[in-house]
């Protein structure tokens, strides 16, 4: 099926709303886990006609930094990561086998490392944590648009 290119305003109808997974099983491809965020939000603007700013694109790439390399070095065996287009936000979801939910550390500047989740939290509209059967699932939600109204994404379908 043919997705069509919404460059008129129109918004895509929530059939349409793109989405990307991939599963990752070495530090190495914690690169191509941004590599694909980048593909991803490219594909969303030029594609799907939903902009896009480039201080969206650089958090996503944190975003997803962040969620996969804890991922890969706390969980035993691959880790799963799904971004979709939802509610006006670019929602990426991170699944691997360890079922222990990771806890954000106080803010301390003058710690070294180990400020991922506290980055993360920071910078989504929402963050969740579920165990699943097998391992946890991390839901974390970046707003497509810079505006703080939200006017130019947040009427995107889900």
């Amino acid at each position: 099926m043919e997705v069509p290119v919404h460059n008129d305003g129109r918004e895509p109808s929530a059939d349409h709303l793109p989405v990307v997974s991939a599963a990752f099983e070495s530090s190495a491809d914690i690169a191509e886990a941004r590599h694909l965020a980048r593909s991803f939000l490219a594909d969303v603007q030029a594609v799907h006609g939903i902009p896009v700013s480039d201080s969206v694109k650089g958090a996503v790439q944190l975003v997803v930094s962040e969620l996969v390399t804890n991922a890969r070095k706390y969980a035993p065996g691959p880790c799963l990561m799904t971004l979709k287009i939802c509610d006006g936000a670019v929602e990426v979801t991170v699944w691997d086998s360890e079922p222990c939910l990771p806890v954000a550390q106080t803010a301390d500047p003058g710690r070294i490392g180990r400020h991922g989740l506290e980055i993360v939290m920071a910078l989504c509209r929402s963050f969740e944590m579920h165990r699943e059967p097998v391992g946890k699932r991390i839901v974390a939600a970046v707003v497509l648009a810079d505006d703080p109204v939200g006017d130019e994404a947040s009427d995107q379908l889900c």
